[in-house]
């Protein structure tokens, strides 16, 4: 049978004449057996150690996607800081719509392509890109465009199956033993998040701690009841590498699903660091939102990072 790098190979091959979605090579095989669900266990920790003498955040404003990872990447040490020859990156953008990037919904897939080509060029052995969206994975990596930026980047796309959830202890005040999109995590050595900044109805704002929602499996929409602690916990559970905040749109209206152009303003920023709870609290700022967040101070409480993130010195860099 068939293995998962083989197929995004040929994938590869197949879409460079055809189009990404324009044929069933898109569609990855789910008839391989299942595995049983494993035992539980805990995830990684896949944070890099504390650079004391460079910023703790980079802020790039400007209107070019690309250029702003770059330049926000570099003012906190390059991403030979984050990424190593021979290391297995895992990318979690916010895909769980099948909507436009028009609508803000979804992380801009000029953003993860530009982080995609620069772990690629650090050296990484495989840069995956992954998501378990609300809509069906295909339709929603077709329509919100992450799906040809990966390929354009020559990254990977992992599918979710079935034999990819393992019980996981999360070891949260809400979240517990929970079933969990493990086996990319499992694989990789590094882990980055790219969420999108976007209002949500039920926790003031939909950022970067809120991003790791997307790993859980099913029965995530009990978590809604204690929404603020369960963000928190997903802080605490998911020890990321590098988050890159994507502001270059702001979903101000009807989140976290938008649905018309007027609820999106250009927002022209990206925001990158190790902090998730200080490039929540700036994010929350550039949506209005800050007071809606209670998680931030949840967060902060656990020493999961510091909401003061004008405490990290960060130097606005306009372009």
């Amino acid at each position: 049978m068939i293995n998962r790098r083989n197929f995004l190979i040929q994938t590869g091959k197949a879409v460079g004449a055809a189009g990404v979605f324009g044929n069933t090579a898109w569609w990855f095989s789910r008839s391989r057996a299942t595995r049983s669900i494993h035992s539980t266990f805990s995830l990684k920790d896949y944070s890099v150690s504390e650079a004391i003498d460079l910023p703790g955040l980079g802020i790039t404003k400007g209107t070019n996607p690309e250029e702003l990872v770059h330049r926000s990447i570099d003012a906190i040490g390059g991403i030979e800081r984050f990424v190593n020859p021979g290391d297995v990156v895992l990318i979690k953008p916010d895909a769980a719509f099948a909507r436009p990037p028009s609508l803000a919904a979804t992380t801009n897939p000029d953003v993860v392509r530009a982080v995609v080509k620069l772990c690629v060029r650090a050296g990484a052995k495989r840069t995956i890109v992954t998501d378990h969206p609300i809509h069906s994975f295909e339709r929603c990596f077709e329509r919100n465009g992450i799906g040809q930026a990966v390929m354009d980047a020559k990254g990977e796309l992992w599918i979710p199956s079935t034999s990819d959830f393992h019980r996981v202890d999360l070891g949260g005040w809400v979240l517990g033993s929970e079933l969990v999109y493990a086996q990319p995590l499992i694989e990789a050595t590094k882990l980055i998040g790219i969420p999108t900044a976007k209002v949500h109805t039920l926790c003031g704002a939909s950022l970067a701690m809120k991003n790791w929602y997307g790993l859980l499996g099913e029965g995530r929409n009990r978590l809604h009841q204690e929404i603020h602690t369960a963000i928190a916990d997903l802080c605490q559970a998911f020890q990321s590498t590098l988050i890159v905040l994507d502001a270059t749109r702001l979903l101000l209206r009807n989140g976290p699903t938008g649905g018309s152009p007027s609820d999106v303003v250009e927002g022209h920023t990206v925001c990158c660091g190790t902090d998730p709870v200080a490039i929540d609290t700036y994010g929350s700022e550039l949506l209005q939102m800050r007071k809606f967040c209670h998680y931030l101070s949840l967060a902060e409480e656990r020493s999961l990072g510091v909401t003061d993130w004008r405490s990290l010195y960060p130097k606005e860099i306009i372009l």
